[in-house]
C-alpha cells in the first residue's frame, strides 16, 4: 500500500479530462438517479487526500459523508480485511456463522452507552439499521406508531423515506409511504422562535404534547432521533431537548432509538453523539464510520428488547458480511490506538475558531448565520445579509469554489443552505488549516 502524499495539488481542471471521459462513460451506463456532489473519479484515498485519476489531489472534508473516518486506506482496516478475504468472502452467518460477527457485537456492547446487558445485529446499510430498530421497537412493545422529528434524516427505504424530513431528493415521486410514521417538533436553536436557549424547554414540551394529544403515548413503540442531526443541517438540538424526550420514552414504556448513523464512532468527539447529554438509549443505530469503509449496519441495545423478534425474524444474505466486519475491528483497533475522540475535539477547536474569524472579520461574514457542530461535524449555516433568510445559492456556490481549488466539501440542510464540514478524523493539521484557507478564498468568489 503506497502512502499517498498529504498535499493539495491541482494540475488541471476539477474535473479534469479523465474525469470528463469517465463521466460520459457513466452518464451512459449509470441510471441518471444516482447523483454525485463531484464528478471527480477517484484513483487512490487516505489520510486527508483523495487523488483523482487526473493526478489532482483533493483535501477530504467529506469522508464519504462520514464513513472514512479513519482514513480511506487505514492500514488496520486494509490489513484484517485482507486477511478475511484470503480466508472467505461469505457463508452467510444466518447459515453458518463466523467469530467476526460475534466479536464486533462484542465491541458494541462494550463501546454504545449504558451498562446494562446488551446485543447487536448487524446488517448492511444505515436505512436496514433503522428499518431493524422499528421492527424489534414493534415486536417488543406490540405497538405501531413511530414517532420521528422535523429536519431528521433516516434513509431511502420505504418505511425510512417516510421517516425522513426532507421531500427532495429523498421522498418526490416515491409514495405511499409507510403508515404510522408521526413527525414533532425539534429544537432547532438557530430558528426557534423565541430563541436558542428556550428551544430545549419549548420544543420538547411541544414535541410531548403533539405525541400524547396526536398520536396517544400508549400506542409509540418507538421514538427515534439523531442526537445531532444529519442532513437535516447538523443540528444540535438545544441543551435539555433530549433527556426530556427520552424520559418521557421511559415514563411511557416507549423505545428510545438514538440514530448515531453519522455522528458515532468518535465523529464528534466522543464515541457516540448522544453521551453528550448523558443520554443512555434503549437502541442505537450505527453505520458509516463503523467499519472504515466497508458495508456495515449495526442494531444494539438492551438485551431483552433487542430478543423480542422470534427467531428468524432479523437478518439478510449479506448482514454481518465477514470481509466488513473484519474492516470495522481495524476501524475500532484504529479510534483506539490513534485517539480519534481526541482528535475529533482538536478539528473542532481549529475549525470553529477559524470560522468565527471568517465571519468577524469577512466583508460578507455575516451571511455565516451560524456555526455549530461538534467534534469532526461542523456546520455552518448561510442566510442573506441581515436576515435569517436561507441562502442556499451561497452555499452552492461556496461548494463550487472549494471544489475548484481542490478541497472537497458537501451542503446539506433542510433550506440547502448549509456547508458542512466531515474531515476524516486522521487528517493533519496543516491540511485542515488549508482546507480552512481555501473556503475563507472562496468568500471572496461571492
Amino acid at each position: 500500500m503506497t502512502a499517498i502524499p498529504q498535499e493539495r495539488r491541482v494540475v488541471t481542471a476539477i474535473p479534469g479530462p479523465k474525469s470528463v471521459e469517465l463521466q460520459a462513460r457513466r452518464l451512459a451506463a449509470v441510471a441518471a438517479g444516482v447523483g454525485s456532489t463531484l464528478p471527480v473519479f477517484t484513483a487512490r484515498a487516505g489520510g486527508g487526500i483523495i487523488e483523482d485519476v487526473d493526478g489532482n489531489r483533493l483535501i477530504d472534508f467529506g469522508s464519504g459523508i462520514a464513513v472514512t473516518s479513519v482514513g480511506a486506506s487505514a492500514e488496520a482496516v486494509v490489513r484484517r480485511a485482507s486477511a478475511q478475504l484470503a480466508n472467505f468472502t461469505h457463508t452467510c452467518f444466518m447459515v453458518t456463522p463466523y467469530e467476526g460477527y460475534v466479536e464486533v457485537c462484542e465491541q458494541l456492547a462494550e463501546l454504545t452507552p449504558g451498562d446494562h446487558a446488551k446485543k447487536s445485529a448487524l446488517f448492511n446499510s444505515g436505512a436496514e439499521a433503522v428499518e431493524n430498530a422499528v421492527k424489534i421497537a414493534r415486536a417488543y412493545t406490540k405497538r405501531t406508531a413511530v414517532v420521528v422529528f422535523n429536519h431528521g434524516y433516516h434513509g431511502r427505504t420505504n418505511l425510512t423515506m417516510g421517516m425522513t424530513a426532507k421531500n427532495m431528493p429523498y421522498k418526490q415521486g416515491f409514495g405511499p409511504f409507510a403508515p404510522e410514521v408521526y413527525r414533532v417538533p425539534v429544537a432547532y436553536g438557530y430558528r426557534w422562535p423565541t430563541g436558542a436557549e428556550n428551544a430545549g424547554a419549548e420544543a420538547s414540551a411541544q414535541a410531548i404534547d403533539e405525541i400524547t394529544k396526536q398520536i396517544g403515548a400508549e400506542n409509540v413503540a418507538a421514538i427515534i432521533i439523531e442526537p445531532v442531526l444529519g442532513e437535516g443541517g447538523f443540528i444540535e438540538p438545544a441543551k435539555g431537548f433530549l433527556p426530556a424526550i427520552a424520559q418521557f420514552a421511559k415514563d411511557n414504556g416507549i423505545v428510545f432509538v438514538a440514530d448515531e448513523i453519522q455522528s458515532g464512532f468518535c465523529r464528534t468527539g466522543q464515541w457516540f453523539a448522544c453521551e453528550d447529554e448523558g443520554i443512555v438509549p434503549d437502541l442505537i443505530t450505527t453505520a458509516k464510520g463503523i467499519a472504515g469503509g466497508l458495508p456495515l449496519s449495526a442494531v444494539t441495545g438492551r438485551a431483552e428488547i433487542m430478543d423480542a423478534a422470534h427467531a428468524g425474524g432479523l437478518g439478510g444474505t449479506y448482514g454481518g458480511n465477514p470481509v466488513a466486519c473484519a474492516g470495522a475491528l481495524g476501524a475500532i483497533e484504529t479510534m483506539r490506538e490513534l485517539d480519534l475522540n481526541g482528535k475529533a475535539k482538536r478539528i473542532e477547536e481549529v475549525m470553529k475558531d477559524r470560522l468565527a474569524q471568517m465571519q468577524a472579520k469577512l466583508p460578507n461574514g455575516d451571511i455565516i448565520g451560524d456555526i455549530r457542530g461538534r467534534g469532526a461535524m461542523i456546520a455552518i449555516e448561510l442566510v442573506k445579509s441581515g436576515t435569517k433568510d436561507p441562502n442556499p445559492e451561497a452555499a452552492g456556490a461556496l461548494a463550487k469554489a472549494c471544489h475548484a481549488e481542490g478541497v472537497m466539501v458537501l451542503t446539506c440542510g433542510t433550506y440547502g443552505n448549509v456547508l458542512r464540514f466531515l474531515p476524516p478524523l486522521v487528517i493533519g493539521e496543516d491540511l485542515l488549516n488549508e482546507g480552512l484557507d481555501v473556503i475563507e478564498q472562496a468568500f471572496g468568489t461571492l
